[in-house]
């Protein structure tokens, strides 16, 4: 036995019978694996939901940052520690967005994260105990499933779009869930936005079960076509301030400016945000002060415009990916036709299983997707994957498609042998 087997050997026997019991729920994300993928010239991957570098503001970036490190007042502010909540100027353009999105609220309402991730975890720390239930949708974002079993809680399931009895049919349960965490628009991993109506069904289950609504709004401004419906937040509200509501609006500079600065925002009640300041300081004390500075400083001039050059562009792959699957795919899958946001969600024949076609396509097309499996809480089911068209161009989309249709026929009439 080796002296670097054996000492693992002692650290694992050492160490497992004192780690506290939550951590037997944290698993690694399939996601974050595939992204490994991405920068391998030789695989063509639809796995990554993340922006195209080309088209974040990169020049823009670089200048304000020049500009805040040359003046030494603003240096001194941005290279110091900062209060918790966030810089001021920045919490006050997100609120005068949000009140031009329908949403009544303040600066003091508006804490500033470490990315969206950071607020789906602050949200389960103030809400979740050991047991208590919370009501997604099906499938959902895997990272809202990650943070939400690291608190030991238990999952329910949203009826769907078409199922109008099972909505009544869960309030007559008497569940109790505390939380219901719900992506309004362009849903990671679907690419599906919620109607009108389901997002009426939702606050008004939430009023009933007496639940508070975490809504993430990651892809909320990359539109491409149809109407934008309301908030939940600002449905619930009308007129009212944020303060008389139940609902915590979650959103991120992530994909529209550069998921390199972890700058988010999470808006919520005055009471609420209290608690989730005091969880932001017991966790990393504060985001990035520089960072706030720089958006505070972009953002008034530069986000409209770099918004209308990402829908264009987003848009244009999409149609190039949804056009090929009508070309290339076998007749016996289905896929989603999303009107914004990253994403398309493909359904296969039952007996497939997404997992093992990735593999052989990782083999034998070098094509890379990401596996449904693990975007359903129980798990359940295997004949699904989610692909992303952000990162690669029209040429290449028509590439992967055509190689992935052609195993995908394939694999179809083996399964049916």
């Amino acid at each position: 036995m080796t002296l670097n087997h054996f000492s693992r050997l002692i650290t694992e026997h050492t160490w497992h019978p004192r780690l506290a019991a939550r951590s037997n729920h944290l698993v690694g994300s399939e996601i974050r694996e595939l992204l490994k993928l991405i920068g391998d010239p030789n695989i063509i991957s639809f796995a990554g939901g993340v922006p195209d570098p080309s088209l974040l503001p990169r020049e823009e970036l670089r200048d304000c940052y020049q500009r805040q490190l040359a003046d030494p007042r603003k240096a001194q502010i941005g290279l110091q520690y900062m209060a918790s909540d966030g810089y001021l100027p920045l919490r006050e353009w997100i609120a005068a967005q949000l009140s031009e999105d329908g949403v009544n609220c303040s600066a003091s309402n508006v804490l500033i994260l470490n990315g969206s991730q950071q607020g789906i975890d602050f949200a389960a720390r103030l809400f979740i105990d050991p047991g208590d239930r919370v009501l997604v949708q099906n499938p959902t974002y895997l990272g809202a499933l990650q943070a939400f079993r690291s608190f030991e809680c238990a999952f329910d399931t949203l009826p769907g779009e078409s199922e109008c009895r099972a909505w009544q049919t869960y309030r007559e349960r008497g569940a109790d869930p505390k939380l219901i965490y719900v992506t309004p628009d362009f849903q990671n991993p679907t690419g599906i936005s919620l109607s009108l109506a389901t997002r009426l069904r939702i606050i008004n289950l939430a009023r009933d079960l007496d639940s508070a609504i975490l809504e993430d709004h990651a892809y909320r401004h990359l539109r491409f076509e149809g109407a934008m419906l309301p908030s939940l937040t600002a449905l619930e509200l009308g007129p009212r301030h944020i303060d008389a509501g139940r609902a915590l609006y979650l959103g991120t500079f992530s994909k529209i400016i550069a998921p390199g600065l972890r700058v988010a925002w999470l808006a919520a009640p005055a009471a609420l945000l209290e608690k989730l300041i005091y969880i932001k300081q017991a966790s990393d004390v504060q985001t990035s002060a520089i960072h706030q500075m720089v958006l505070a400083e972009i953002l008034p001039a530069s986000f409209s415009r770099v918004v209308a050059a990402q829908r264009i562009e987003y848009r244009r792959r999409r149609d190039s990916m949804l056009e090929a699957m009508s070309r290339y795919f076998p007749e016996e899958a289905s896929w989603t036709k999303p009107e914004g946001g990253f994403f398309v969600w493909v359904t296969l024949p039952e007996g497939l299983d997404a997992a093992n076609v990735l593999r052989q396509s990782l083999q034998e097309t070098r094509v890379a997707f990401v596996p449904g499996k693990s975007f359903f809480a129980d798990g359940s089911i295997a004949h699904t994957f989610r692909m992303s068209y952000s990162l690669a161009n029209p040429e290449k989309i028509d590439k992967g498609i055509k190689l992935l249709g052609a195993l995908l026929k394939r694999l179809i009439v083996e399964s049916q042998r």
